[in-house]
């Protein structure tokens, strides 16, 4: 029968399965708005420091730097707001990039031996070129400013020249013997630099690893002179006079030559080497990787390096050292540098370079450098480069937030930011912002490992951060590794955030953290000083049935107000516990982290308005917190492990509810728990909690959740549950400590009792994909571990014969059931902080496949029926009565007769597991519609998301499908594959929002925002920046009228006669394979020739939205380019030579 009933699911699944459960035409009762043609999938930006970065590039007209990664990522930055991220389809790293100056063109070299030429005159650069070598390695790259000819340096030692506009390889090749002929006797190695002496364009100077220089003559294919050091080369530069350069070596020295006298170097220097009295060598120093030599005008040149530091500096962080005249600074760095690049007011290498900074790309950091102002001060990054400040361990997405949210984060977050900038303007400010029309506020709250909690402006597809919360400050941190306390239950970063509850009308943020804590945050602008951190503390332990009771039908006796060994503290303590152990020498009631004890000043912004910790229990650690929800309507914080539920008052300070999960059901469990003999019925619990009756379905055959790899501890025990009677008599639920046992010893029947748990919360921090079927419902592995996964407040019918809507927590598990938790509210102002929060059971149960993820409510309309919240407004203000007294925003209870129930539905409510979904009428809780999202798979993301005046639910599969329903019906609006290979980062991290949005992590440092609608992805074109701005090239040094006259200054070369195929010939066709790029052979010839660009950044826009334009629109539009195009030329040259004279021309 079981088998028959899953080939059924799975035929039901075939089909796009939306059955009903109460016939009739509901669909014609709510009409649905949403249709597939209104989503659409697509990457929108990337946001965050490049990703293992390997390469730098600037545009020093255009003003653009361009960083390339190691797995063939290329990031362009322009002003703030102007970012761009492009991909090698390759994924091999990028080793070098050169930008085409003020062209609107990039080349980048790649270590498979590519290289490629991108067209960035369109808002998504494309490339319009590929070359690929197949005989040798390519080690270096140069191309000389206005000039379309690029040499290439190979691993053998020879250069190859490549023709930019056309990417064919010219017959000019220098090779390696010919270049050092019998100067030495062994292989020069590998090309490690190429330029062109400044005042000559026609003399080479090529670097050999193993020491040796050549400044070859192009004309006359001949070396001129050649240069012999005994250590290996890393860099060269030049003076940009052209009769000197720089060398780095591999024993951290610097040796400066002059080009006419080759026999030894002019100066000898080791910037950091000891200099011995004795007149020796000083000794050797590390590699200096990188020098540049720059002058100015005014005063002396700058060397600045990188590297070259002492071998007895160990731990020394790395530097960039700056010498200047007589100065030597040295600048210490974070990170390791992988390149830095100096910034200088003129393109033109012969002239005097006025550096005016200096770009040092770090593994994990971009830092410029003010070389203009004493001490060399660094500019305020105005980037979102610092999203992996402290790893993120959990981010949430918010779209259309309140208006003023945002303006208030960014006042309280401006108190927090350094001093000690540089006054100077950002120097990187290249491009135009896009002219997107998305006015709504969005919001990313990103957790870290730190503890810190950073709030984003997520607006118009930009990213500022606004505010950074460090919720550490309310422990008491240990010094040092042995001052560590026992207690803790994660080897490091024991602050981490693991969920975040935000509500962002109310301001309150509430956070659980790894250490089993949660703190609940409120707003204020105003500073305090808290005297007392408010903190309480929760037994929250799971017990099952004892396996040795003599008599399983036996219900055990209610428990009275003594029966509890150890009894809930009614008020917050105002410090930790000490640590106490039980009669056995167990830890026992001690929580895993320490509340300061000294008064916590807390500045404007988010403040702690208490502390709740999960303790030990007779011994085993509390388990992590796996679902977080938080009210401010109803002033009540829930959370859930692995082992139960709790609810607290944050008002009040008090424990509601701690619960077990097993005592959710009360006398209907579905699952039979017996730990040794799954065979024998369950005890029931007799915990006074209502029989639940209602809404109870059969159990139905589903693919367990994720199992988690080994735990590095075992999954601790059971609810501690308090009898407690309020003025009524009534009993409260709370359970007796002592009422139920397990000997772990004993539980060894189907595998290790605590290397499972059914929660994917759980899994996807353990790095688990893995799933298990289980044929039998009752095995241990699978049932003794029933996590919250879900919950969700909202004014709902509770139960079936509910004629109107009352504040309600429904409550997910992990097995796929939801249950129903009525709570009753005292009446708002004095009386709710006087008076005890009511809560009890419904009886309601509502069952599914696989976890609970996603619960909402949807009132009669099919619209988003959201909880009830109480606006913010400022609690450390002096409150006036009427204030006090004043209700709270709360959505008012639709009432409807009994009689009518069976005409019309009030609301429905929306559940999603990791295998289905359902629509849930109420009050009558029958299931009108149903779709099983996947078999093979399972979901690990779902939202129910306003998109479009309508909603649908949004769901994210461990397959990397993304797939949206529509609401109520459950009709698939959109199924696509996007991410072939999901990662645990991608599985915590990503998140669906309103108005079509969704991020994850896409690399530990960058955040990747997608769209999946329709109507963000024709409108995205408009929305991105501009990386090209049309920009007069400044005019070239002035060679001066003697210099003119007697044949000094510059040289020119005609590089075209040398290196064109009528001179030169063709070169090998095995050498390299070109590769045309997508963007076609006009738009090819468009991205080198300047004023024809823009007819192929019109082109390939168009390409790229997809839209087929016929012949006659296509040379409409490449014609209005052209012409606005000469139009704009014609009128910038008018004004040029308006006021000159004939012989200023």
């Amino acid at each position: 029968m079981r088998k028959f009933k899953k080939v059924l699911d799975g035929l039901t699944a075939v089909s796009s399965a939306s059955s009903s459960s109460q016939p009739g035409n509901r669909e014609n009762d709510i009409p649905e708005s949403l249709q597939s043609e209104h989503f659409q999938l697509c990457k929108t930006v990337r946001h965050g420091f490049p990703y293992q970065p390997s390469a730098m590039a600037f545009d020093p007209v255009q003003k653009i730097l361009s960083i390339g990664t190691q797995n063939g990522g290329l990031r362009l930055f322009g002003r703030p707001g102007v970012e761009c991220y492009c991909q090698h389809d390759s994924g091999a790293a990028v080793i070098q990039l050169q930008f085409l100056i003020n062209e609107g063109a990039l080349v980048s070299a790649l270590a498979d031996d590519s290289i490629h030429l991108w067209n960035l005159r369109q808002k998504r650069p494309a490339i319009l070129h590929s070359l690929k070598f197949n005989r040798e390695r390519i080690t270096f790259c140069h191309l000389p400013f206005q000039s379309k000819w690029l040499y290439v340096g190979t691993e053998r030692g020879n250069i190859h020249i490549v023709n930019v506009e056309s990417f064919t390889l010219s017959g000019y090749v220098i090779m390696w013997n010919k270049a050092i002929e019998l100067s030495s006797k062994s292989h020069p190695g590998p090309v490690v630099h190429i330029s062109d002496n400044p005042m000559d364009e026609g003399k080479l100077l090529i670097g050999f690893e193993s020491g040796t220089v050549v400044l070859w003559d192009l004309k006359s294919k001949k070396a001129d002179y050649r240069y012999n050091y005994d250590e290996a080369i890393h860099s060269v530069a030049w003076h940009h006079e052209g009769k000197q350069f720089i060398c780095s070596h591999s024993d951290g020295t610097l040796t400066i030559w002059n080009v006419k006298s080759p026999a030894k170097p002019a100066q000898i220097i080791t910037p950091h080497g000891k200099q011995p009295k004795d007149g020796k060598k000083p000794e050797p120093c590390k590699p200096i990787l990188k020098v540049e030599y720059k002058t100015t005008r005014a005063g002396d040149p700058f060397m600045i390096l990188s590297g070259g530091l002492s071998y007895d500096t160990i731990g020394r962080r790395p530097c960039l050292t700056v010498m200047h005249g007589k100065s030597t600074a040295v600048l210490e760095m974070d990170y390791p540098i992988v390149d830095f690049l100096t910034l200088c007011e003129t393109p033109y290498p012969n002239d005097f370079q006025e550096p005016y900074a200096v770009v040092v790309l770090l593994e994990k950091d971009l830092v410029v450098i003010d070389l203009a102002q004493n001490g060399y001060p660094i500019f305020e990054n105005p980037y979102p480069l610092s999203i992996h400040e402290s790893p993120v361990t959990c981010c949430e997405y918010f779209s259309d937030c309140p208006v003023d949210i945002i303006p208030a984060l960014y006042s309280v977050g401006a108190r927090q930011k350094r001093q000690g900038y540089s006054k100077k303007e950002w120097p990187i400010s290249g491009g135009n912002w896009g002219l997107g029309n998305q006015c709504y506020p969005e919001i990313i709250i990103t957790g870290h490992a730190d503890g810190s909690v950073k709030f984003w402006d997520a607006s118009a597809i930009m990213l500022q951060v606004l505010y950074k919360l460090k919720t550490a400050k309310v422990f008491e941190k240990s010094r040092n590794k042995e001052d560590k306390p026992s207690t803790d239950i994660v080897d490091e970063d024991p602050f981490a955030i693991q969920i975040l509850s935000w509500c962002p009308e109310s301001r309150m943020l509430c956070v659980a953290g790894v250490s089993a804590h949660v703190i609940i945050y409120k707003f204020s602008k105003q500073e305090v000083t808290t005297e007392v951190v408010q903190l309480l503390e929760v037994r929250l332990q799971y017990e099952l049935n004892d396996v040795d009771s003599p008599d399983v039908d036996q219900i055990p006796p209610l428990p009275t107000p003594g029966a509890s060994s150890n009894p809930q503290p009614p008020a917050p303590q105002s410090h930790p516990s000490t640590s106490s152990s039980s009669s056995d020498g167990l830890r026992d009631n001690v929580p895993c982290l320490k509340v300061r004890s000294t008064p916590l000043k807390q500045s404007a912004g988010y403040q702690v308005e208490l502390v709740i910790q999960l303790v030990w229990v007779s011994g085993e650690p509390p388990q992590q917190i796996t679902s977080l929800a938080v009210n401010s309507s109803y002033g009540l914080v829930v959370f859930g492990n692995s082992n139960g539920l709790a609810i607290v008052d944050y008002l009040q300070k008090t424990v509601l509810l701690n619960l077990g999960t097993v005592e959710l059901y009360g006398s209907n469990d579905p699952y039979q728990r017996q730990p040794r003999s799954p065979r024998k019925t369950r005890q029931p619990s007799g915990a006074g909690l209502c029989d639940i009756n209602e809404g109870s379905t059969t159990s139905e055959d589903r693919c367990k959740s994720p199992t988690s790899a080994k735990m590095s501890r075992k999954l601790s025990l059971p609810t501690e549950l308090k009898p407690d009677l309020d003025k009524r008599g009534k009993l409260l639920l709370r359970l007796s400590e002592k009422r139920f046992s397990v000997d772990l010893n004993k539980v060894k029947t189907c595998g290790e009792f605590p290397g499972t748990c059914s929660c994917l919360l759980l899994n996807i921090r353990d790095n688990s994909f893995s799933r298990s079927r289980s044929s039998s419902v009752t095995s241990i592995d699978k049932e003794s571990r029933e996590a919250i996964t879900s919950l969700q407040f909202g004014e709902t019918y509770t139960r079936k014969t509910d004629s109107a809507t009352a504040p309600s927590l429904w409550v997910g598990t992990s097995l796929g059931t939801v249950v129903v938790i009525v709570l009753n509210l005292p009446p708002p102002g004095e009386q709710r902080l006087l008076q005890p929060v009511i809560v009890s059971p419904s009886g309601t149960l509502i069952r599914l496949k696989g976890a609970i993820l996603r619960m909402s409510f949807l009132d009669s309309t099919g619209m988003l029926f959201a909880p009830p919240y109480e606006s913010w407004r400022e609690p450390n203000a002096p409150e006036d009565k009427d204030e006090k007294d004043k209700q709270r925003k709360r959505r008012p209870a639709s009432v409807s007769p009994s009689s009518s129930q069976e005409i019309c539905e009030n609301q429905y409510a929306v559940i999603c597991s990791e295998k289905q979904a359902k629509v849930i009428a109420l009050p009558s809780q029958n299931c009108i519609y149903k779709h099983n999202i996947t078999e093979t798979s399972f979901v690990l993301r779902a939202d129910i998301v306003q998109m479009s005046n309508s909603i649908c639910l949004a769901c994210f599969c461990a397959n990397g499908h993304i797939m949206t329903l529509s609401l109520p019906s459950l009709r698939p609006l959109l199924d696509v594959n996007y991410l072939p290979l999901t990662d645990m980062r991608i599985a915590r991290t990503f998140c669906f929002t309103n108005n079509g949005q969704a991020l994850y992590l896409v690399s530990p440092t960058e955040i990747q925002r997608i769209t999946y609608s329709q109507e963000t992805c024709e409108n995205l074109q408009e929305m991105l920046g501009e990386l090209f701005t049309p920009v007069e090239t400044p005019e070239a040094p002035n060679r001066g009228f003697f210099k003119g006259l007697f044949g000094g200054g510059a040289q020119s070369l005609d590089r075209e006669e040398l290196f064109g195929e009528s001179v030169a010939g063709k070169a090998s066709r095995s050498l390299a394979q070109h590769i045309p790029g997508p963007g076609g052979i006009e738009g090819m010839k468009g991205a080198a020739s300047g004023v024809v660009g823009e007819l192929a950044r019109a082109r390939i826009a168009l390409d790229e939205r997809g839209q087929k334009l016929g012949e006659l629109e296509e040379r409409t539009a490449a014609m209005m380019a052209s012409a606005d195009s000469f139009s704009k030329h014609a009128h910038d040259m008018m004004l040029k030579y308006k006021d000159k004279k004939w012989y200023q021309f």
